[in-house]
C-alpha cells in the first residue's frame, strides 16, 4: 500500500483547518480493486491503519479499501492537531467526513474498530449520503457501567485508568495493551499494541482516551438508518458480550455475529474470520 501524494496545509487555533491537505493530514491510502464497493477502516484509540494489514489482502480482492490515520495517531500529520477539535468524538468524526469528500466517496461501508464504530456512527448521521453500511468491530457506546446496562467498567474504574494513563503513559501502555489484546499464548499481539501505542504522542493521547473512555454514545445508536453489522469476540476485556448484544438491540435490524476469537483486537487475532464476516455482510445484507 503506497500513501497518496499530498501538498501542504496550515490551521487556526479555532480548531478549524484552512487550506489542508486531507491526504497528508490522515496519511490516506487507497489500495484494492479499483472498480469495487469503497471500505472506509478506521482504527480505534492508541492505534492506527496498520492495525488492519491482517485483513486488507483478503478484503482487497472485492473491495476498494481507503485507509487513514486519526489526527494524532499513526503516521498523520502532528501540527494539525488541536485540543479543541480532537477532545469529543466529534473530531475525529469530522475526520472520517473530510476524508469522504477529499476522495467524493459515495455508498461507503463504513469499517470502524472500537471507538471509531461509534465515530461511524456519528459521520454517518452528519452526511448520510455518504455512507450504504457500518460494521462495528468490538463496539461500545459506552464504557462505563449505568443503571440497567453493563459497559465493562465502574467510574472509579476508567479514573483510575485516565490518572494511570496521564501519570505515566509508557507504563501505562506497556501494562494495559496485552490486557486490551488478549491472546495471551500469542504475546507478540500485546507487544505490537504495546509499540504502537507508545508511538502516540502522550499529550494527544491523554485527550483522545479521555475523548474515548467517558464518552456516552448510546442515544446516537437510535440515529443509525443503514445495515449495520455488529461483530465482537467471545471474549474481550473492553467490550463484554454484554455491549454487543446492547448495540444490536439498539439498531433496529442490525446482525450480530460472534467470532470464535478472544481480545479487542480480531482484525489482528482472527483475521480470516473478521474479514469473511464483514464480506459475507457486505454481499448479503439489503
Amino acid at each position: 500500500m503506497n500513501p497518496v501524494p499530498t501538498d501542504d496545509h496550515s490551521s487556526r487555533s479555532d480548531g478549524e483547518l484552512v487550506g489542508t491537505d486531507i491526504r497528508r493530514r490522515n496519511n490516506i491510502t487507497v489500495t484494492g480493486r479499483v472498480d469495487g464497493p469503497v471500505l472506509l477502516l478506521a482504527h480505534g484509540f492508541g492505534c492506527d491503519q496498520n492495525m488492519w494489514r491482517l485483513v486488507v489482502p483478503m478484503l482487497a480482492e472485492d473491495f476498494r479499501l481507503v485507509l487513514f490515520d486519526y489526527v494524532g495517531s499513526g503516521r498523520s500529520d502532528p501540527s494539525a492537531w488541536s485540543e479543541q477539535r480532537y477532545n469529543s468524538l466529534e473530531g475525529y468524526a469530522s475526520d472520517v467526513l473530510d476524508v469522504c469528500e477529499e476522495l467524493d466517496l459515495r455508498d461507503v461501508i463504513f469499517v470502524g474498530h472500537s471507538v471509531s464504530a461509534m465515530v461511524g456512527v456519528l459521520a454517518a448521521a452528519r452526511a448520510p449520503q455518504r455512507f450504504s453500511r457500518l460494521v462495528m468491530v468490538a463496539p461500545s457506546p459506552r464504557y462505563i457501567d449505568d443503571d440497567g446496562y453493563r459497559g465493562g467498567f465502574s467510574a472509579d474504574d476508567i479514573d483510575e485508568l485516565l490518572e494511570s494513563l496521564e501519570s505515566n503513559y509508557l507504563g501505562w501502555s506497556a501494562a494495559m495493551a496485552p490486557v486490551i489484546m488478549g491472546n495471551a499464548d500469542r504475546p507478540e499481539f500485546g507487544q505490537e499494541l504495546t509499540t504502537s501505542f507508545c508511538a502516540t504522542d502522550p499529550d494527544m493521547a491523554r485527550v483522545f482516551a479521555r475523548a474515548t473512555f467517558l464518552s456516552d454514545s448510546r442515544e446516537d445508536l437510535k440515529t443509525v438508518a443503514v445495515p449495520t453489522l455488529v461483530l465482537e469476540c467471545r471474549q474481550d476485556v473492553i467490550a463484554p458480550r454484554e455491549v454487543g448484544a446492547y448495540v444490536n438491540d439498539a439498531i433496529p435490524g442490525s446482525r450480530l455475529v460472534t467470532l470464535e476469537a478472544t481480545g479487542h483486537c480480531p482484525q489482528l487475532s482472527a483475521p480470516q474470520a473478521t474479514a469473511v464476516a464483514i464480506t459475507e455482510f457486505i454481499r448479503f445484507a439489503r
